[in-house]
């Protein structure tokens, strides 16, 4: 059936970042949910001249926001969440979860499929409770266990296809072999929150893990004698590393040294966000610990370690390329194409193909987010003349 004129609008004007590159004055056809190859003759036109159109942020690795929390928030809480990114360009991501009880996150885990099931999730990620307790930053030292096979195994089970990754410290009892079953079953293997040595990271790189959780952070510090997990991350192609670019986990000088070294494909940026992301300062709880928000930093209030983020990935992109100075072509694909390959849904969003889903951001010569789509409906619709 050919497209109806009614169905379909046309981006015009934009410079419209493809997986090919930039193309100024460029357009985009929306029909219905998808992008379209072309547009049939009196199509809406909507100009877009002096913006920049951007796939939908991909998120792989966020713990709520607008006040709520993914790890123990209502059903109509998470929703919050998840709107209150998408107002912010993230039209696609995965709900993570902290260190608890096991049979409280497998029950949470079968309570997040549903909404990975009706398409308001892309998945769930496990960031505990298999970490280690040398490195557990916001996590509760109690309810810490190693990563025997089995438990990984009961909460992969408990997400009925939903999980999409398990953060591990492969260098406990058990890292290794749940390396393997995660690799076995399509679930990505991450190395996160680990005290682990260079060697030990190497074996569980060669075991199948290939994304590291937020990088530098909730790890070892590069040494010169001691490289530790760091080196053996950036070196290997087989990993992909998460960047959590708010300006307080990383140094620029540091985000620089990964992008240098990994390349723009191997870089994927993330919120890492927790309840209080587009909310405001204030008291959260972060599973069972309480946080304190000031100035928009996120910390325990005991012991006063960072607790997660209240970032947005349009503040990350911002960040990247008006600060940090990375071409708008590599953002795009650490905030997007990156992390959707990784999640197995490149298929569907992470570029502006034709026949993928019609997700998009509008933002100004700024960088400052004007305008964001999810499958062909407008969350936040653009200003124009």
């Amino acid at each position: 059936m050919a497209p109806r004129a009614a169905d379909s609008t046309v981006l015009a004007g934009a410079r419209v970042v493809l997986p090919t590159g930039t193309v100024e004055n460029g357009r985009v056809t929306v029909e219905g949910a998808r992008i379209a190859a072309s547009a049939p003759e009196g199509a809406r036109v909507v100009d877009l001249s002096g913006h920049w159109v951007v796939p939908g942020f991909v998120d792989m690795h966020n713990h709520g926001g607008g006040g709520a929390s993914f790890t123990s928030g209502t059903v109509d809480e998470v929703l919050t969440g998840i709107r209150t990114h998408r107002e912010h360009g993230t039209t696609t991501m995965v709900a993570s979860t902290v260190t608890g009880e096991m049979d409280f996150l497998a029950r949470r885990a079968g309570e997040l499929s549903e909404l990975v099931e009706q398409g308001d999730l892309a998945g769930i990620h496990f960031e505990g409770p298999f970490i280690s307790p040398c490195r557990k930053g916001a996590h509760s030292e109690q309810l810490l266990r190693y990563p025997d096979p089995t438990e990984v195994r009961k909460l992969v089970d408990a997400g009925r296809g939903t999980a999409r990754m398990v953060t591990l410290a492969t260098e406990l009892p058990g890292g290794l072999d749940s390396v393997r079953l995660l690799a076995e079953l399509g679930v990505i293997a991450a190395i996160g929150h680990t005290d682990a040595t260079y060697e030990q990271t190497v074996e569980a790189i060669d075991a199948g893990a290939t994304v590291a959780t937020h990088l530098f952070n909730a790890m070892p510090p590069l040494a010169h004698r001691e490289p530790g997990p760091i080196a053996a991350l950036l070196e290997d192609d087989r990993i992909t590393v998460e960047l959590i670019n708010d300006g307080t986990h990383l140094h620029p000088a540091v985000l620089e040294l990964a992008y240098r070294h990994k390349g723009a494909g191997r870089v994927a940026l993330i919120t890492d966000a927790m309840d209080a992301a587009g909310f405001g300062d204030g008291s959260y709880d972060l599973g069972p610990l309480a946080v304190e928000v000031k100035d928009g930093v996120a910390r325990l209030v005991e012991g006063g370690s960072i607790a997660g983020s209240t970032l947005t990935l349009d503040t990350a992109f911002r960040r990247a390329v008006t600060l940090d100075e990375i071409p708008v072509e590599d953002v795009v694909r650490s905030i997007s194409a990156n992390p959707a390959r990784l999640l197995g849904v490149y298929d569907r969003v992470g570029s502006l193909d034709a026949g993928k889903d019609a997700d998009l951001v509008v933002l100004d010569e700024d960088f400052v987010l004007k305008g964001v789509m999810r499958r062909g409906e407008w969350i936040i619709e653009p200003k124009t003349a």
